[in-house]
């Protein structure tokens, strides 16, 4: 299946570490070659790279690599296809509208019976069933809220509307507005915490950071993935039906496992 990238952080952050080992990942050190996409968040406007080539050879996702834009919040895909065809508008991540904001998905696994709703707002443009799931989604919220609510509701909500789409697979995803990031876990999905003291990072290609050359005291970022991109830092492995909310590097709201409602992260 496809595997996932998320950051979330309270300063813009350069992503480059991070993703340059999780795009070798399309086709060097894992054979996810259908395509590859990243989103970067830039106040209310977001920057978005896809292609349908491999992330690991595409002359985008190299040039993307030395561009090192900073953000505060990242979502990045690449591809195994299960449900259509290898084409530019069946790459992820997908992008829609919603109280006045670009909302950003991506997701891992496969949803049986998800198909394009008629009557919802949102249409998909592609045939996958990440992309339609992510229409009834965005679609759903806009009726329950027409105007935008609080970030509580917005993750129950959330919570709320996935959990019927879960029911009919795989439905690991990373979903963002630009001033936060919810994750959710059915298989693989693991994040870590990265904040003072900083220190070395060892990536799974052997290519090592020293995070501490380039960070300041008070800033925290937090990294989103399928499987771990580092050998030497712990990583917290969400469980099936586990929710994360993160905003400014933080945990705000967890459900661990499939526990009904979301709890102050304290």
């Amino acid at each position: 299946m496809c595997q996932l990238l998320g950051m979330n952080c309270n300063t813009p952050t350069d992503i480059t570490f991070s993703f340059d080992g999780f795009r070798r990942r399309g086709g060097l050190t894992d054979h996810h070659t259908d395509g590859f996409g990243i989103a970067f968040f830039e106040g209310k406007g977001v920057r978005v790279f896809r292609d349908n080539r491999p992330g690991a050879s595409s002359p985008m996702a190299e040039s993307i690599s030395q561009y090192q834009i900073k953000s505060l919040n990242v979502i990045a895909h690449i591809r195994k296809a299960t449900r259509g065809d290898v084409n530019l508008e069946n790459t992820h991540p997908f992008i829609r509208e919603l109280w006045g904001e670009n909302w950003v998905f991506a997701h891992n696994g496969t949803v049986e019976g998800v198909g394009v709703c008629e009557e919802c707002h949102y249409q998909p443009i592609g045939t996958t069933d990440s992309e339609a799931a992510f229409c009834r989604i965005v679609s759903e919220l806009k009726e329950m809220y027409p105007a935008k609510p609080s970030e509580k509701e917005i993750f129950d909500a959330v919570v709320k509307v996935t959990e019927r789409i879960a029911e009919h697979g795989v439905f690991n995803f990373i979903l963002s507005n630009g001033h936060w990031m919810i994750a959710r876990c059915t298989t693989n999905l693991h994040y870590v915490c990265r904040k003072a003291p900083f220190g070395k990072a060892l990536r799974d290609d052997d290519v090592s950071i020293d995070f501490s050359q380039y960070t300041k005291i008070t800033d925290k970022v937090t990294i989103i993935t399928t499987q771990p991109l580092t050998k030497n830092e712990n990583w917290i492995k969400m469980k099936n039906g586990g929710y994360v909310f993160f905003k400014d590097g933080d945990v705000l709201y967890e459900i661990e496992g499939t526990l009904p409602e979301a709890k102050p992260h304290v």
